[in-house]
């Protein structure tokens, strides 16, 4: 009788597991990493490199690039959850990376740049938050408008030219931020793994989540209950100006320079795909940091693939929208409840025939 109730008990936590969105991405995971080590089989090899103080191969890379995703999808993650959007991201992470370069350039202290991209980034949040709580816009519309004043914003802070920091003394601290290792691990993954661990237990362990969640679901409700959803609102988007400000420092301190067309590009949609593959419904609700994060690192891993494939450039966006596209029919309820289905029809047989015996 024990043997047997174990043994229920195991088939509950391995189908509570199949039936998470979180193994399904974890196995997508494995599966790309699986498909690049087969066209490169040196893909999981990894070594030490002096020079850096850290490892290297190709999953460093990912890790790398990473990094900003998840910083992104983070944000993202919050701001979609109260039933809203952000497409300013891409266009905040180059006005961040300008005014951090073009400080430098200027002679500003190293610290005190890194603290004005942030501070602009948190200000920009800010706007986009105070349009969509207070004022009443809609977050599609505002975030539309903010992704086009931050790349003319970028270009006024740069007076419309890439500005190049790579000669500046002093700039270590960021150099180390985009390119340094913790323990052999790249800094930024790291920096990026523990903000969204503070985020998620903010979320977690204080009322926040819940509140963000309820706003989501049902604004008016919310309100009713005692929430004060404008509140909520413009602090999701503040969050995530400010995460985009930090992925924008990750992205132009690599290189020590900022491209005001392409630094960022595109990257709003990336982390709307990172949000929806960790299982994030774009109605809004309840919301997963973790599998956003799982999200982000996949995306990061799919642009690796392509890479390592030597995918053409012109087929890179088919290719990309077909390997979301399977990872998110993957994560699909009536998908990952086939195989419960089919167990139920193959009994529902087999007591039909017993009756008719």
């Amino acid at each position: 009788m024990a043997d047997k109730k174990q043994a229920e008990e195991k088939n509950n936590v391995f189908k509570k597991l199949l039936s998470s969105n979180l193994t399904v991405e974890v196995i997508a995971l494995i599966l790309l990493i699986l498909l690049c080590t087969v066209f490169d089989h040196a893909f999981l090899a990894l070594s030490w490199n002096d020079n850096t103080g850290g490892l290297a191969g190709p999953l460093i890379t990912m890790l790398q690039e990473s990094a900003r995703y998840l910083m992104i999808a983070t944000g993202m993650t919050l701001v979609i959850s109260t039933a809203g959007i952000d497409l300013s991201v891409g266009s905040v992470m180059a006005v961040a990376g300008a005014a951090a370069m073009q400080a430098l350039s200027n002679g500003t202290n190293v610290w005190l740049s890194i603290l004005l991209a942030l501070v602009i980034g948190l200000v920009v949040g800010c706007i986009n938050g105070a349009l969509v709580a207070f004022l009443g816009l809609q977050p599609f519309i505002t975030t539309l408008i903010m992704m086009l004043a931050g790349r003319g914003l970028a270009k006024v802070i740069t007076s419309g030219e890439n500005t190049d920091a790579s000669a500046v003394a002093g700039s270590e601290p960021l150099r180390w931020m985009a390119n340094g290792f913790i323990l052999g691990i790249p800094a930024n993954f790291v920096i990026a793994v523990v903000i969204v661990v503070l985020v998620g237990l903010l979320c977690r362990k204080t009322a926040m989540g819940m509140f963000i969640e309820a706003v989501g679901i049902n604004p008016e409700a919310s309100r009713m209950t005692g929430i004060k959803p404008k509140q909520i609102l413009f602090l999701v988007y503040a969050i995530s100006g400010f995460l985009a400000a930090i992925a924008g420092l990750f992205a132009t301190a690599s290189v020590m320079r900022v491209d005001v067309v392409k630094t960022g590009q595109d990257l709003e949609m990336y982390a709307i795909l990172a949000v929806v593959i960790g299982g994030t419904s774009l109605l809004g609700g309840k919301f997963s940091l973790a599998g956003s994060a799982v999200g982000a690192v996949i995306i990061a891993m799919i642009r690796k693939t392509i890479i390592t494939l030597g995918i053409d450039s012109a087929a890179t966006p088919a290719f990309f929208a077909v390997v979301v596209i399977v990872i998110c029919v993957m994560q699909a309820p009536k998908v990952r409840n086939l195989s419960a289905e089919l167990k139920r029809k193959r009994a529902l047989k087999s007591s039909e025939k017993a009756v008719a015996a």
